[in-house]
């Protein structure tokens, strides 16, 4: 079971940070899209090694045995 969630961190100084984690690929993007359009704009995207991650189940096959 893959558990997702998005973090939202407000610094002291008024910065806003959005994580989304659990999430790979551009699903990231989708899942933050709603809150960046709402909070405003958006300084900085840094991309984490999940999101060049495959986001679909592999479909593994054996040949042989």
């Amino acid at each position: 079971m893959n558990n997702r969630t998005i973090e939202i961190i407000i610094g002291t100084t008024g910065e806003i940070q959005i994580d989304a984690v659990g999430f790979k690929g551009p699903d990231c993007e989708m899942a933050t899209k709603f809150l960046e359009e709402a909070l405003g704009v958006v300084g900085q995207k840094i991309k984490k090694p999940e999101y060049h991650q495959r986001n679909s189940a592999r479909n593994q096959q054996r040949i042989g045995g």
